[in-house]
């Protein structure tokens, strides 16, 4: 009897070794097979993120700022045409505004208003405002590039791939950015926050890569002191719905949108990886109005009269800019060789765009009569 009990005790020691050999055999497997997996699983990304790279073109992000409508959808609408996949387009309009079917005639502009919108004053930091709004919605599409900032009444001066190839052929952004030392704008209440020598002045209709538009997205510091400390001279007319200045002649007239992403990236260290010129062309006339305080502050109007094909030649014809508070020339280049420095023009009115567009002088497909 003990010869059997000694004989079961081996058969289930037997049993319970085999089991074990059989769990170790399994894990051993399963580790093989999950290690397999990792392995095609990197595989197949890294194949798909080759792909994406390969296939999936960057896209520029068009950031429009408007006021209600667009009344250059049309010119843009023919500059777009053919090219869907390599740009998109986000609009800031006033709050509530929809682009549908009853207020634009351009399929690439229905429903492409962002949602959270604000009210925009000129001369004030709420234009900052929306271009942080703009550059948020535009940033969650991982295609997106390059960020352009365009004016309701801007028309591009040459057709879609030449503005691509343009924008994309360089790893900078295209900031115009100049010292700031005449106007007295910079308000040393900035200070230390924002030192004299970072302050800058330039166009807000800038070009940024998607690295420089993160950066102003991110920022909690430079901002604040523009909400605070950069506001525009008052004006008599608003005396009454502002406090009375003390001394008008002393207040900082300070534009914001002049002077915000300029000082930005200088104070963050990155105006070595700025071309430090604008692609968008204006004109300012500063015996345009009467009033000698408000000359300069709002460049030429361009009207059907003056949309003519001698007017665009001469805007693509400039192919250098001075910069007098620095001295400084800067010739205009892209893909190393000379080049017109401007690819956008403000401020066109609509019957002088869709003028220039009939013409066929834009670089983009001619408007059919009906449209016009």
């Amino acid at each position: 009897m003990s010869a059997m009990k000694r004989k079961a005790v081996q058969q289930k020691s037997q049993i319970r070794w085999k089991r074990k050999v059989l769990v170790a055999v399994l894990a051993v497997f399963c580790l093989a097979s999950l290690a397999l997996m990792e392995t095609q699983y990197s595989r197949i990304v890294s194949l798909a993120s080759l792909r994406h790279r390969f296939i999936v073109k960057p896209k520029i992000a068009f950031l429009f700022i408007a006021r209600n409508r667009l009344p250059l959808e049309m010119v843009w609408d023919a500059f777009f045409k053919g090219e869907e996949d390599r740009f998109s387009i986000y609009v800031h309009s006033r709050p509530g505004f929809l682009f549908n079917k009853g207020t634009t005639r351009s399929a690439y502009f229905l429903n492409r208003q962002v949602n959270d919108s604000i009210q925009v004053d000129w001369g004030e930091a709420s234009m900052i405002e929306a271009e942080h709004i703009l550059l948020r919605h535009a940033l969650t599409d991982p295609c997106n590039e390059r960020f352009v900032f365009v004016s309701d009444s801007c028309i591009p001066l040459y057709n879609f791939s030449y503005t691509y190839d343009y924008i994309m052929s360089t790893s900078t952004s295209f900031v115009d950015s100049f010292a700031d030392t005449k106007e007295g704008r910079y308000n040393p209440k900035m200070n230390p926050v924002i030192p004299v020598y970072n302050w800058r002045k330039g166009s807000q209709w800038v070009v940024l890569t998607r690295k420089h538009a993160e950066v102003v997205v991110n920022d909690t510091t430079v901002f604040p002191m523009f909400q605070q400390h950069c506001q525009r001279r008052s004006l008599p007319e608003f005396w009454r719905d502002r406090p009375f200045p003390v001394d008008p002649a002393k207040e900082h007239n300070c534009i914001p949108d002049e002077h915000y992403v300029q000082t930005l990236l200088t104070q963050e260290g990155f105006e070595g990886e700025i071309t430090r010129r604008s692609l968008t062309y204006s004109a300012w006339d500063l015996s345009a109005s009467k009033d000698r305080e408000r000359r300069g502050w709002h460049p030429v109007t361009y009207k059907f009269s003056d949309a003519t094909p001698k007017l665009i030649k001469s805007i693509k014809e400039i192919d250098n800019i001075h910069y007098e508070t620095e001295n400084r020339r800067e010739w205009c280049s892209s893909k190393g060789k000379p080049s017109p420095c401007f690819l956008f023009a403000r401020k066109f009115t609509r019957p002088a765009a869709l003028h220039l567009l009939n013409l066929s002088v834009l670089g983009a497909h001619r408007l059919a009569k009906s449209e016009s």
